[in-house]
């Protein structure tokens, strides 16, 4: 019997885990390993679309992820001032693209893919490097990754390693990397209101503010400014920073920013990959999410394409360890890059200053809207809609492994049975 290939993915965020859990239920032996010394996600809330959900139905997560969704009555896009500029229909948009987005604490999808990892496959406190990226073509060269532990040889290694991946930095020295977008970013989380209010996201001049539920009620916000890179509020205090900017905006804004504790309040400046990467690959090496593309956040898509990525990364990696590297990148590259550049135009529209232009973006908006809410929703047609090449879920191999751990007496009469 031929030996189980390996795969290690340097990496525990959200795109990592989901690779690792899908290369397990292909058969792959896997190793994950996370520089920090826990699985701590950056950020608050992500938001998965339809095209991520049916990603997750491949590792089995699909149903359960749905479970939480907490979408309920409409919203839209207000002014500062709180008039409406467009109102959205989610159940136009679960009709359109296949499910409704469910909003979720990065920390809970991170808990879920984690979990259904068997014990010891992910490392923390792991700061590896690429040593070699190996040859497909020659079994006797694998790929090498170091570690505090030693070095590890494998197949097939998933750079996972985020914006400031050190795997692309290895496989691409001669790229340019991340550029800075322009704008910043703040996110908080807030105990429930204790009364309703209408999700949105609202577009003042060079700044936009959103507001949702998670499903326990727990509020999401995000804000989004114009800044020189690397600026930081004075003294540190970034909830000041955000009374100044959106204090004055419609409610509940004010009633967020009240509830809000200084000390939690998150701010990361934005980068993206402008100029994109030669390929997603090299050697016996891949790179996914922010390593690979790391965009603007505008489309709500960067979680997103890279659970799209793992997925379609399983796919293209036979058990047996033939890879198809180059089909990875050929069905990940185009797609991810009109993705970036399309989330950057958007943010370039909903983040401009200049006084002539708002006006004429927000008479585009109402007149759009004034045809129904379909016609707003064609820019994420091609998008939202997508679907895996893997239709049917890799779960159960995975549950009858599951099982075979759990009643080792029970997996030995099962194979003697067979024999």
């Amino acid at each position: 019997m031929s030996r189980q290939p390996r795969a290690v993915v340097v990496g525990g965020g959200i795109g990592g885990l989901t690779a690792g859990l899908a290369l397990q239920l292909r058969g792959w032996q896997v190793t994950v390993l996370e520089r920090a010394g826990e699985l701590r996600p950056v950020g608050a809330g992500i938001s998965l679309a339809p095209n991520s959900q049916r990603a997750l139905g491949v590792v089995g997560l699909g149903e359960e992820i749905r479970s939480l969704e907490a979408w309920e009555g409409d919203g839209g896009l207000l002014t500062p001032k709180g008039r409406w500029l467009s109102r959205a229909d989610p159940k136009l948009a679960a009709e359109r693209f296949g499910g409704s987005i469910v909003l979720l604490h990065r920390a809970t999808l991170v808990d879920k893919l984690a979990g259904r990892l068997p014990a010891g496959v992910v490392r923390t406190a792991s700061d590896a490097r690429l040593l070699d990226p190996g040859d497909p073509d020659d079994p006797a060269r694998p790929a090498r990754v170091g570690t505090p532990e030693g070095d590890l040889e494998a197949e097939l290694v998933v750079g996972a390693d985020g914006i400031n991946s050190t795997v692309r930095g290895a496989l691409f020295p001669e790229h340019p990397g991340t550029e800075y977008t322009g704008f910043t970013t703040w996110r908080v989380l807030v105990p429930p209101l204790g009364r309703p209010f209408t999700q949105h996201e609202t577009w003042g001049p060079g700044r936009i503010w959103g507001t949702h539920p998670f499903a326990d009620g727990t509020v999401y916000a995000y804000a989004a400014a114009m800044a020189p890179a690397g600026q930081r509020a004075p003294g540190g205090d970034e909830k000041a920073e955000l009374l100044r900017l959106y204090g004055s905006w419609h409610d509940p804004i004010p009633a967020i920013l009240d509830a809000v504790e200084a000390d939690q309040v998150l701010r990361h400046d934005v980068h993206q990959i402008a100029e994109p990467l030669p390929a997603f690959h090299r050697g016996r090496v891949a790179l996914l999410g922010d390593a690979a593309h790391a965009m603007a956040p505008t489309l709500g898509q960067g979680g997103n394409q890279a659970i799209e990525d793992a997925v379609v990364l399983a796919h293209h990696a036979a058990p047996d360890a033939l890879l198809d590297l180059s089909g990875y990148t050929a069905a990940r590259l185009p797609r991810t890059t009109a993705i970036a550049r399309k989330a950057m135009t958007v943010s370039r529209v909903n983040l401009t200053a200049n006084r002539p232009l708002i006006a004429l973006r927000n008479t585009a908006i109402r007149a759009v809207g004034a045809l129904g809410p379909a016609f707003l929703l064609r820019g994420m047609d091609g998008i939202a809609d997508w679907r895996p090449p893997q239709r049917e879920p890799y779960a159960a191999p995975y549950a009858a492994r599951t099982q075979q751990r759990a009643d080792p007496a029970r997996s030995s009469q099962d194979r003697s049975t067979q024999t």
